[in-house]
């Protein structure tokens, strides 16, 4: 089944580029999260997943081996359509439009999904926070507020990430202007003293 893309998908996908957070590696802060959500949740399988053109990469992961799958079977790409509301599918198998996907009928055998969407301050979801189990069942209502309380951590998480690389980057530019100065200056210096000699010639 096809999946619509959230209104104002090209600049939702602008923003999530901003974050430089796509095929990094593993980072301990969320991997955190995502065993926290795992655990409060009573869940086998944690993810932090973030949806871009073609696909849904996960950032961290839990209770599954593999880095990404296609957007097109992602349960997640129908989550970052909700605002922040929390996306639940109690049992996959009875909603149709999950029934007939690739992660229900073959491993990890989806049955229960429940994803928190990461909203950036500009209100674009980037991915989710998400639990999934391999049996029908529900959240409780603490379980459910926990699970939207991490999101917020990671989403919380990236914007840091996202202003330490800005400023690592700014440091950079300031740095390589600093060192085009210098050459500058030193190139003004030659050339002085270039100049300098030439009139002392003239004036021999």
């Amino acid at each position: 089944m096809s999946i619509a893309s959230p209104k104002s998908e090209i600049q939702r996908l602008k923003v999530l580029w901003q974050y430089e957070i796509l095929d990094t590696v593993p980072e301990e802060v969320f991997d955190e999260l995502t065993e926290l959500a795992a655990k409060i949740c009573e869940a086998p399988i944690a993810l932090i997943s973030l949806i871009d053109e073609n696909r849904q990469w996960f950032k961290s992961k839990v209770g599954i081996s593999i880095q990404e799958t296609s957007r097109d079977v992602s349960f997640c790409a129908h989550a970052i359509q909700q605002g922040e509301s929390l996306f639940i599918v109690p049992d996959a198998t009875k909603d149709k439009r999950f029934a007939n996907n690739p992660l229900v009928t073959s491993p990890p055998k989806i049955r229960f999904y429940a994803g928190a969407p990461l909203i950036t301050p500009d209100s674009h979801a980037l991915g989710t926070l998400c639990i999934i189990d391999s049996q029908p069942r529900e959240l409780r209502p603490d379980q459910k507020r926990a699970l939207v309380i991490l999101a917020r951590h990671v989403m919380t998480q990236l914007e840091l990430r996202r202003h330490a690389c800005e400023l690592v980057a700014a440091r950079q530019i300031k740095a390589e202007t600093a060192a085009e100065l210098v050459k500058a200056r030193a190139e003004i210096v030659r050339l002085k003293r270039q100049l300098a000699r030439l009139k002392a010639k003239r004036n021999r």
